[in-house]
């Protein structure tokens, strides 16, 4: 019960943590956490640190992805990971959006924590020129499991933020996604087609199906990119695009899609932005016709109403 105890207050403290020091919401409190051995409670809980050349991935070179212990959120590739001979696996460079960097309690270092959860993972060094991309991430083994190079399938996303045509001109060019497919989703009519959902109030909205590799782009990098890619304040549309059609909405596979999706509107709300973007549970998706597929790739046109803007 001292453990549980511990764990949740210590959770509750990292989500009030993010990359730009914004408050996460509370609801990402009910993830499923995986259970932790007494080793791994004391460096992934409580900051500690195992003792240098004894962690069991201070020396693999196998192919893959290394995951946070107590989420499963993939952290690193296995190409970033390099021999710096200080007792602790080290990389040099994190998968986007992944890792989340605090300055530490004694004043000189940087702390790296997992930034779905909040896992300690180590500390970020930077200048000591080990690669050419002179950083250091020093991580614990005990704060990592390792996914074997193909193991992880790829997986599908489902967002809709306006005119189908430039969320997939957006979402296809992120390396790790390999495919990006413009349809309809939401609605109660079955494999409708363009004027039904244009002019029949069929309910469906355009949504893009995103394809995408875990093992180098997580399903978070993909969510900020598309909130940064519409615009989620906009409550009738996209743009000059206005119908229920075009309005913003994720729609999630799983609870852990759900709770990733609810953070970032959390988050984009505490920076004053009023998120109107619907959170709907996966339904099926009908692939639009031959024509709405890659549109500006073909057309060699530049999206209307959509265009990047950071927003987190």
């Amino acid at each position: 019960m001292k453990t549980l105890l511990i764990a949740s207050i210590l959770g509750a403290i990292w989500l009030g943590i993010s990359a730009d020091s914004q408050p996460k919401t509370l609801e990402t409190l009910d993830i499923p956490y995986n259970k932790l051995t007494a080793a791994e409670e004391r460096v992934i809980l409580h900051k500690g640190t195992e003792r240098a050349y004894s962690g069991k991935y201070y020396l693999t070179k196998d192919a893959g992805v290394y995951q946070c212990k107590r989420c499963n959120a993939p952290l690193y590739n296995s190409g970033d990971k390099f021999d710096s001979h200080c007792g602790w696996p080290s990389f040099d460079d994190e998968i986007a959006g992944a890792v989340t960097r605090i300055p530490d309690k004694d004043g000189r270092r940087t702390e790296i924590v997992c930034s779905n959860c909040g896992a300690h993972l180590g500390h970020v060094f930077k200048g000591e020129h080990m690669t050419d991309k002179n950083i250091r991430h020093c991580v614990n083994s005990l704060s990592l499991s390792f996914e074997p190079e193909g193991k992880l399938e790829e997986k599908k996303a489902y967002f809709a933020g306006g005119c189908f045509w430039g969320v997939e001109h957006y979402l296809e060019e992120l390396k790790g996604v390999t495919d990006v497919v413009s349809g309809y989703m939401g609605g109660k009519t079955k494999d409708p087609t363009y004027y039904d959902v244009s002019y029949k109030k069929t309910g469906h909205l355009e949504v893009v199906e995103v394809t995408y590799n875990p093992n180098i782009i997580s399903y978070e990098e993909i969510a900020r990119v598309f909130f940064e890619i519409h615009d989620p304040t906009q409550d009738d549309g996209q743009g000059p695009d206005i119908g229920d059609q075009y309005l913003s909405a994720v729609f999630y596979g799983n609870d852990e899609e759900k709770k990733t999706v609810k953070k970032l509107i959390g988050l984009l709300k505490g920076k004053g932005f009023n998120v109107v973007t619907q959170v709907r549970p996966n339904v099926p998706f009908y692939k639009a016709e031959k024509g709405h597929q890659d549109y500006y790739k073909r057309t060699k046109k530049q999206p209307y109403c959509h265009g990047y803007v950071k927003r987190f």
